[in-house]
């Protein structure tokens, strides 16, 4: 979503994200069971996460639509509705197609404020019209042309089951109606990311198949003052988003991680993530190995492990060595300027998701959203099959909102957990990555008869696949709900008020009269103890 510069604040009135969203891409080829995947973290300090739906709904000629902004709900316009759309859950529709984004902001200058669609009513708005990727390109891309593009930058993900697209939009300024962009087609046997920092350099020209973009997009750089040169040396990157320290260390440093992570020689660009160079990475690797659903999940829950960026260890760490800073991401000591990395997995997101499209089976059966609510490191990856006609209640919209607690709300329910967790991550993360890893294994593990039981209905009517799995997702959703609470009660229990209560295999151990046990005053890690000494001397020892 939004981008600040490192020292400047963005200053537009509905771009309310900083450094926010990452997505991750991966090919067919490039997957372990031929499914193009795409991953997208919302991540927002104002975003409730919920799961969207619009069902498959026929229209007369003349209907039109009401636009209202994604990010704060402000009536935008109206823009004529097609006459049929399609069944949309989340952001994956019945046809399979995903679209993701991250906002790069870019050029200030070139906000239109007069724009009718947004980045978020455009996602959603194409869902609902496009069948593959290619299509979807072009319905965005002429929406933004008759009605206005009204956010900053944003790159966006679009996906089938058969091709990966990334789409690098920016909009051309007050008075001047559209944007320009450019779409690159991710090769089958790679792997693709971005995070609010644009990653198009250099395309090609002439290569349709694999390479769209609008007539203007040089020229117009041309005619502002971004660009000169030729044609063919032209960067979309460089003239519409500048990078800045802050588009390094807080967005490119994401890409670097999944770059790093699934191929070795991407180890060298450790000090463009860091700020220190500026040689860019490439839009797309191949990967040293394919790819699974459940790597790209991981990922998503990357905090810069084990390598250079990797924060888990110093005083900033605390005694309980959290992956986590609160915000904001810059702060100042004696006069000097300071940052906090900002990993893929962070405390303010609202939804997360990795989308899995499979083109040897029916649309129906084929997409599964695999959706989690919350920071993406603290949360169940369910499955949400992309045809299901009715939304879990505990990831319905209305369940609850930022300023409404719900007890039957998974948002709630993460978070109300994860809270308890950052603060003593060390102690408390074991046990809620144990019942994250058991709830994730059995859906992975119901995964294939799944499938087959939708496919023998499909064969017989689409409708009863439907209805079966829409009955499926959200019986694994409530599940899900159902474990996590009580994973919830368990930590409260457990670490409460500083020490830990003894237990086997989640049930807390009682004496021989039936009482419970004495509990563990664990206290703090060795190493903080010392650090304790180190900076106090005598003041805490024992005399006598």
């Amino acid at each position: 979503m939004k981008k600040i510069f490192l020292f400047t604040l963005f200053c537009l009135v509905a771009q309310i994200h900083v450094f926010a969203c990452t997505n991750f891409l991966v090919g067919k080829k490039a997957s372990l069971d031929g499914s193009t995947i795409i991953s997208y973290s919302a991540d927002s300090y104002a975003l409730f996460g919920e799961l969207y739906h619009w069902p498959a709904k026929k229209w007369a000629k003349g209907d039109m639509l009401k636009v209202y902004e994604w990010d704060t709900g402000r009536y935008m316009g109206e823009i004529t509705q097609p006459a049929q759309t399609y069944n949309v859950v989340g952001n994956m529709n019945e046809h399979q197609v995903t679209i993701g984004e991250t906002t790069f902001g870019g050029r200030e200058e070139l906000a239109d404020p007069d724009g009718i669609m947004d980045y978020g009513s455009l996602i959603y708005i194409t869902l609902q019209r496009a069948k593959n990727a290619r299509e979807a390109i072009k319905i965005m891309t002429d929406l933004v042309a008759e009605y206005g593009y009204y956010s900053g930058g944003e790159s966006f993900s679009i996906g089938d089951p058969n091709e990966i697209w990334v789409l690098e939009m920016i909009g051309k300024g007050k008075g001047n109606k559209g944007a320009v962009w450019v779409a690159v087609r991710i090769p089958d046997d790679c792997i693709s990311a971005h995070a609010n920092q644009a990653r198009i350099q250099q395309f090609p020209l002439n290569d349709p198949e694999n390479c769209i973009y609008s007539k203007d997009v040089i020229s117009f750089a041309k005619e502002k003052g971004y660009y000169k040169g030729k044609d063919a040396d032209f960067s979309f990157a460089k003239a519409y988003n500048p990078l800045d320290f802050g588009g390094q260390r807080f967005c490119e440093a994401r890409v670097w991680t999944f770059f790093n992570r699934y191929n070795k020689d991407m180890a060298k660009f450790v000090t463009y993530a860091q700020g220190k160079t500026q040689e860019p990475m490439p839009l797309y690797i191949k990967p040293d190995r394919k790819l699974s659903i459940a790597d790209v999940q991981e990922m998503m829950r990357d905090h810069y492990e084990g390598t250079e960026l990797d924060w888990t260890n110093d005083v900033g760490a605390g005694p309980f060595k959290s992956p986590y800073r609160w915000a904001p991401l810059t702060w100042e000591s004696d006069s000097v300027q300071y940052c906090n990395e900002r990993p893929v997995a962070t405390q303010q997101t609202g939804f997360v998701f990795t989308s899995q499209m499979r083109s040897w089976l029916p649309d129906p059966i084929g997409g599964i959203l695999w959706f989690g609510t919350d920071d993406a490191d603290q949360t169940v990856f369910t499955p949400m099959y992309c045809s299901i006609t009715e939304v879990p209640e505990c990831y319905r919209e209305g369940n609850g909102d930022l300023y409404t607690f719900s007890w039957t709300s998974s948002f709630w329910i993460q978070n109300w957990v994860s809270n308890m967790v950052y603060n003593k991550y060390s102690y408390m993360h074991p046990d809620l990555e144990k019942v994250q890893k058991e709830l994730e294994s059995k859906f992975f593990a119901e995964q294939d008869k799944t499938d087959k039981e939708a496919l023998a209905l499909y064969e017989k009517s689409s409708e009863q696949a439907v209805q079966f799995l829409t009955k499926y997702s959200g019986e694994q959703a409530q599940y899900a709900f159902d474990k996590w609470k009580k994973l919830g009660e368990f930590l409260v229990i457990k670490y409460m008020d500083g020490v830990v209560r003894k237990e086997k295999d989640g049930e807390f151990i009682r004496n021989e009269h039936g009482k419970p046990s004495s509990p563990q005053r664990v206290g703090y890690p060795k190493e903080f103890y010392r650090q304790v000494v180190k900076e106090t001397g005598d003041k805490y020892k024992v005399l006598y």
